[in-house]
């Protein structure tokens, strides 16, 4: 490893690999059982333990503690582990535990997350890629995070809840139920949905027609006052024409907290 991309004041234990090109800042800890990618940069007073598999072209700013063990009492020490994909960038103290022994072991993160500063993501969460977390957001344990999902500043999300593919959480929205794809949330003490969040489809190329078909669903399970049983029938006859509804439908029926209405 080229002198210059190493901080003579880093500590890399004997037990971290790291590829080409990684650079690591002043100060910084690489623990024993940490495998980096190729390209990725670690800012400096950053501490990353393992077992942790970082991939490659992250990018971690300073402060930043990676692969802590998880804010659990059950935790005993179990070998656990932390997986980041690639191209993440992920900002100043930003914290993200491995998981624990009877939650999967592992917490997982995506690709081309944007994670901002003091973002906690707790033990046994899964998040997608493509999304955005805006300063202080919060995942406790066992959190499931779809694909392209924005949690806006302050967001808190209660453990074991799921969060669809295309959501956005609202400032301050505290979410104890699960969210269904392409639905915004804003904050009423426990957060409410307020519609689909129309305009960010429309930024992914989602069309017209399936932005419509969506809001029908939206209507049917939120707006129509139907029963959920009577509202998930009409989301399975507005599904036949609808790979999105069905998305949504097939997340309903997967759910173990409630729903969220």
């Amino acid at each position: 490893m080229p002198s210059s991309l190493i901080h003579p004041t880093a500590v890399i234990e004997p037990g971290a690999t790291l590829g080409e090109g990684v650079q690591v800042g002043a100060f910084s800890f690489i623990g024993n059982e940490v495998e980096i990618g190729d390209g990725t940069r670690i800012g400096a007073h950053c501490v990353i333990h393992g077992p942790t598999r970082i991939g490659r072209d992250n990018v971690f700013h300073g402060q930043s503690a990676i692969g802590g063990e998880p804010q659990d009492k059950k935790y005993n020490g179990e070998r656990v582990a932390l997986e980041i994909g690639d191209g993440n960038a992920i900002r100043e103290f930003v914290t993200i535990n491995r998981g624990t022994g009877d939650g999967g072991g592992v917490t997982r993160i995506g690709n081309r997350n944007w994670i901002l500063a003091y973002t906690h993501i707790a033990h046994d969460c899964i998040v997608g890629s493509d999304c955005v977390f805006s300063n202080n957001a919060t995942l406790a344990g066992h959190v499931i995070v779809g694909d392209h999902v924005i949690l806006s500043g302050f967001a808190g999300v209660h453990q074991f809840c799921r969060i669809g593919a295309h959501a956005f959480i609202g400032m301050g929205a505290f979410v104890n139920g699960d969210v269904p794809p392409f639905l915004m949330v804003a904050q009423d003490s426990y957060s409410k949905p307020r519609g689909i969040n129309s305009e960010g489809l429309k930024r992914r190329g989602f069309d017209a027609g399936r932005i419509a078909a969506i809001k029908r669903a939206y209507r049917a399970l939120y707006i129509s006052g139907a029963k959920l049983d009577e509202a998930k029938l009409e989301l399975g006859e507005i599904a036949s024409d609808s790979e999105d509804v069905r998305e949504m439908l097939d997340f309903i029926e997967r759910g173990e907290r409630p729903l969220l209405r």
